[in-house]
């Protein structure tokens, strides 16, 4: 299986996670305007490893990101994707499951998104949800309608274990999986939820729902913990990002996978003598139809 770049903001493998995680970037961080800068060299970095992924066609690339709300998961999606070319990348955003995905396997929505080999593939929220929201509000146990659906410390290890045979199996069948959680600290959250009141082009994203659930923070800190150290594993490693200064955090998570892409034994296809030949005869009829127009 694939091996992850290392990086300082990877979560140990080890279960055991360092907790808190940073919010700010360290202190030698570069400025604004240079983050933005290497941000652009970073997605004109990756555009031809994209391509090579799309050519090679072995392996897939999956990308998740997990956060509390406002933390930046659209805008980071936005900055870090656009520049790729949309015919090999798709991003799926999970929000309230439907009643029929109620009805299937916790993972079942999800794993219909899997990127096809060659294709990047983003999951805006994700499966992570069922060991996050679900666990900080178990009453939304009774909509799935498990034969046994207490929620014991048994049944949040039962769907990290879960998770981490899906994410395996996935991985055994060429998928690269990177998923970052974008670690935004309560006082950030809270300017840029006060922001979306204050800026009227801003107002259709404010959910009174998103300040509601801060009173439950410590139990998402504690969710988050477990659910990262639970899941942080070779092939599906788990990058802590601190998400208090968005330039900072994307060139991050660009950053993190362009070394990805670059780590992959990627290679452009190449013909056999056969379909050599072949093309010097097309090439040949191609030069003297050309010259006879």
């Amino acid at each position: 299986m694939h091996q992850p770049p290392d990086s300082p903001f990877r979560v140990a493998f080890d279960g055991q996670p360092d907790w808190p995680r940073a919010h700010r970037p360290p202190a030698d961080a570069p400025g604004r305007k240079d983050l933005k800068r290497q941000l652009a060299d970073e997605i004109e970095r990756m555009r031809p490893l994209h391509r090579k992924l799309y050519a090679d066609d072995r392996f897939s690339v999956l990308v998740v990101f997990q956060a509390l709300d406002a933390a930046g998961k659209d805008g980071t999606i936005r900055a870090v994707f656009s520049g790729l070319n949309p015919a090999g990348c798709a991003v799926h955003s999970f929000k309230k499951p439907s009643s029929n995905e109620l009805d299937q396997d916790f993972l079942w929505r999800c794993s219909q998104r899997a990127p096809q080999r060659g294709r990047i593939g983003v999951f805006n929220r994700s499966y992570y949800e069922e060991v996050l929201v679900v666990r900080v509000h178990p009453e939304l146990l009774q909509y799935q309608r498990l034969p046994d659906a207490e929620p014991t410390p048994a049944f949040w290890a039962e769907r990290m274990e879960s998770i981490r045979s899906f994410e395996r199996h996935l991985a055994s069948q060429g998928t690269v999986i990177l998923k970052f959680f974008l670690n935004v600290s309560r006082q950030e959250q809270a300017e840029r939820l006060v922001a979306r009141i204050d800026d009227p082009d801003k107002n259709w994203k404010f959910e009174p729902g998103d300040v509601k659930e801060r009173a439950f923070w410590g139990d998402y800190q504690d969710a988050f913990r477990d659910a990262l150290g639970e899941t942080s594993r070779p092939w599906a490693p788990w990058y802590a990002i601190p998400a208090d200064d968005k330039p900072f955090m994307r060139l991050q998570v660009a950053r993190t996978l362009r070394r990805t892409l670059e780590s992959l034994p990627l290679q452009w296809p190449a013909p056999d003598a056969d379909a050599l030949a072949g093309l010097q005869r097309w090439r040949d009829q191609l030069t003297r139809d050309g010259d006879g127009a």
